[in-house]
């Protein structure tokens, strides 16, 4: 009794892990499956065609292109933008800062079909300026990544210690060089953080995808469509592979993090 009290919490922990992670466990398995019909749901027959044949499928490939596309441009600008807005939030006094925040978190707070309805209302009224297509998705992507963006790199400067600025603007570097070579550096896991949630998001998203798309289709878009006619396994490798490099991304961005870390152990030693 004594031990299965010692380890209940772990138990229960990797139960819950193992339930989150079942659905991604049989997205990967059936990228290898080779269905008898249209239908990739039951296991029929282990085959590596579906990675080898990944593009077979027709616009397949473009959507995922255009998702890549659009998650890329939209992840570096709300990163830039957010991690600006954090910067004036976290460490100016300014009019109107307590709206600001307030703002900040209401793209985060507000239903996504809200959010496409509305976005879609703003850019059929401005019809002379934007059409429905890959440039309404990459402002709308934007609108709603950068509070994520916020919300990370906010979360980074708050534990800012504000006295490596002044030692370094006390030993003649200026405003631009101690942000580039002290306050940059020391926020950029957060910062890396940040871009690695606003791609996630701006390529998972379908909701306020779907209102502004217009003729322009993406990833999630293309999914949708074919689960009228079956999912073929194509998806499922594309899926996998996203998963991966994601993952990837995520171990570089801990790694980054474990040798900031020993490097300021280190100077502080």
């Amino acid at each position: 009794m004594t031990l299965l009290k010692r380890h209940a919490l772990t138990a229960y922990s990797l139960l819950v892990v193992a339930y989150l992670m079942l659905p991604i466990a049989v997205v990967i398995l059936f990228s290898f499956n080779e269905p008898a019909g249209r239908f990739n749901y039951v296991w029929q027959e282990f085959t590596f065609d579906n990675w080898v044949e990944w593009d077979a499928v027709l616009g397949l490939r473009d959507a995922v292109m255009t998702s890549l596309l659009v998650g890329v441009l939209a992840t570096v600008v709300a990163t830039v933008l957010g991690t600006l807005m954090a910067l004036a939030i976290v460490r100016h006094e300014f009019r109107g800062r307590g709206a600001a925040n307030v703002l900040v978190f209401l793209p985060m707070s507000t239903p996504e079909i809200v959010l496409g309805a509305s976005l879609l209302t703003l850019f059929l009224n401005m019809t002379s300026v934007f059409s429905l297509g890959l440039w309404t998705i990459f402002i709308a992507h934007v609108m709603f990544v950068v509070s994520f963006v916020v919300v990370t790199v906010k979360a980074r400067l708050i534990g800012f210690d504000r006295h490596l600025e002044e030692a370094a603007m006390d030993l003649g570097a200026n405003e631009w060089a101690t942000f580039r070579k002290v306050t940059l550096p020391m926020i950029a896991p957060g910062v890396a953080a940040a871009a690695l949630l606003a791609a996630a998001i701006s390529v998972d998203d379908y909701v306020i995808t779907s209102f502004n798309a217009g003729q322009t289709i993406t990833f999630p878009l293309f999914i949708f469509g074919a689960t009228r006619q079956g999912v073929p396994p194509e998806v499922n490798v594309l899926a996998t592979g996203l998963l991966l490099i994601v993952l990837v991304l995520m171990a570089l961005n801990v790694l980054l993090q474990r040798r900031l870390a020993r490097r300021d152990a280190a100077r502080t030693a």
